[in-house]
């Protein structure tokens, strides 16, 4: 949920230098021999041809945006971003409404802008579950202008628009208030690849301003679905899921971001290869979006490959749905690096949890407090993830109190895991309504304070002692680190014994390890993330760097 912390940005610009040396020639050998001393004269070395100094190649700003099919609202050339450190760019624009397919084509030298609430297609609404009536948009932008057709002010079918993003894009929001909404009954298809990531971002990010502290500078990416929430806005949840009527509004929208319905398999298009940075922007009265917020999304959305950096709230943030997501990385949260709530059905493998040093809450929130007797419970699944907080500096916690708390409605499965928090507790159960929440733990190691546990309501400290086991089914809460790289496998993680995830669901892979990294030929995190100075993933070059962008 939303953090009430906020800090200052700091501008700060670097500079780099590269320095040549030559070695000296060789020296003459003198050997002793039968009629004296015999001089040897090596012939002086050849001189080293001098190295040149690698010129950074810099952006040129393209000749112009785009354009979209007929009938497409088209983006807006908004001119040449100048004087970044690594070039110029070009920007173009997105429209207010997305009311077409459209593709944001990989241009050299163009940036593609948000300035505002960007939606996708119009808010199909909730299908009721008797017939297959006309629904009310809640997308205020859906007008007769922007090419929508209404009957009586109500859409008879989806808009069924597709936003399709081309590998190594870069989106960035102009405004702190700029976010992408992909509304329900449309799709987004933003598919880069380990060498190309697509990038969404901001302003400062492109102008060169940021640093390791940034964060907060625009909204963020947000899929809604159609699949079963609860804490209903509108509706009602119902025992048969086809019956659920239960709506949401996207927390922090100043205009109507409805999501919720009754179709679990649910399908918002696919995220792949990404990174989101600088997200999280306070868009109403302390409430604000993370990187990415996944609102009753289904089965049928495909989520891998995901970078969110220095969100200002949540690095991710999921309301209800069936999300099964693959290879998720959150660095720098300034709130929980996992928050899941609202009846969430999640499946997670393969997650790095990296929080900056003295910053930050939990590095799981799950619970949904105060709708203890709604369906469908919250069930998630995280397995082969390393967590990872307050390893070098001071406790990050805050309002949570332990690296994972779990209250309300929920039950948490963890599986071939590690909790490396050694100036925190690392567990903490709160014990609310009838069926106070559950854990699940196999092969989990933990490396916390002395404490360990916090209780609160109607669990113990000592009762979460017994619920997560250390000293059986692989559990172990007295574990030491030999971590590399600050997430990487060493000796005492490859000694640890994994648990067959595959067991819990069909979804997860079968592995051999603990943690989400399993050594270090594992390189699955490696070439599409970006690098700070807290987690450097592959190296530290300009290009890499999440304050600078790609110049190619």
């Amino acid at each position: 949920m939303a953090s009430f912390k906020r800090l200052s940005l700091i501008l700060v610009t670097t500079c780099a230098g590269a320095a040549l040396s030559a070695c000296d020639g060789a020296n003459d050998i003198a050997s002793p021999g039968s009629g004296g001393n015999v001089i040897i004269n090596n012939p002086p070395a050849p001189t080293p041809t001098p190295t040149p100094t690698p010129t950074l190649s810099l952006v040129t700003p393209a000749a112009g945006c785009p354009s979209v099919p007929a009938g497409a609202n088209g983006f807006v050339d908004a001119g040449v971003t100048q004087a970044t450190p690594i070039g110029s760019w070009r920007v173009c624009q997105l429209p207010a409404m997305v009311n077409r397919s459209i593709t944001l084509t990989k241009i050299p030298g163009l940036i593609y802008s948000m300035n505002g609430r960007v939606d996708v297609g119009c808010d199909g609404g909730i299908v009721a579950p008797t017939a297959a009536a006309p629904r009310t948009s809640s997308t205020v932008s859906c007008t007769a202008a922007n090419g929508i057709t209404l009957t009586g002010g109500q859409l008879t079918a989806d808009t069924n628009v597709t936003l399709t993003i081309e590998p190594g894009v870069i989106v960035a929001g102009y405004t702190g208030t700029s976010w992408l909404a992909v509304n329900r009954g449309n799709k987004i298809n933003a598919v880069g690849t380990a060498s190309q990531p697509i990038i969404f971002t901001s302003k400062d990010n492109v102008l060169g301003l940021n640093n390791d502290s940034s964060f907060g500078q625009w909204g963020g990416v947000v899929l809604m679905g159609r699949a079963r929430v609860t804490d209903c806005t509108t509706g009602s949840v119902a025992v048969l899921p086809a019956l659920s009527t239960c709506e949401r509004q996207t927390e922090g929208s100043a205009d109507a971001a409805t999501f919720g319905g009754n179709e679990d398999a649910y399908n918002a298009g696919t995220v792949k290869y990404v990174q989101i940075r600088y997200s999280g922007y306070v868009l109403g009265a302390n409430t604000e979006l993370q990187a990415l917020t996944a609102e009753g999304v289904g089965t049928g959305t495909t989520l891998e490959y995901v970078q969110s950096h220095n969100s200002s709230d949540d690095g991710m943030e999921f309301f209800g749905g069936s999300v099964r997501f693959k290879h998720y990385i959150a660095t720098g949260a300034d709130d929980d690096s996992l928050d899941i709530d609202t009846g969430l059905q999640g499946l997670f493998q393969y997650v790095l949890l990296l929080q900056r040093p003295g910053q930050g809450d939990a590095l799981m929130e799950v619970d949904n407090t105060g709708f203890e007797a709604d369906t469908p419970r919250q069930n998630t699944k995280v397995v082969n993830f390393t967590a990872v907080q307050g390893q070098v500096s001071s406790n990050n916690e805050a309002n949570d109190l332990a690296s994972i708390l779990l209250r309300g409605n929920a039950d948490l499965t963890l599986a071939d895991g590690l909790v490396i928090s050694p100036n925190n507790e690392c567990l903490r159960m709160n014990g609310t309504g009838a069926t106070p929440a559950t854990l699940v733990a196999r092969s989990v190691a933990l490396q916390c304070n002395t404490a360990k546990y916090l209780g609160a309501g109607s669990i113990s400290a000592a009762q979460v002692a017994m619920t997560f086991g250390t000293g059986t089914n692989g559990n172990n809460d007295a574990f030491t680190n030999t971590l590399t790289a600050l997430f990487v496998n060493g000796a005492s993680e490859t000694a640890l014994a994994p648990f067959d995830a595959k067991t819990l669901d069909t979804f997860f892979d079968t592995t051999t390890y603990v943690g989400a990294v399993k050594d270090a030929t594992d390189n699955w995190y490696k070439g599409w993330t970006c690098n700070s100075g807290y987690a450097p993933f592959d190296g530290t070059g300009s290009d890499r760097s999440c304050t600078s962008l790609p110049t190619n």
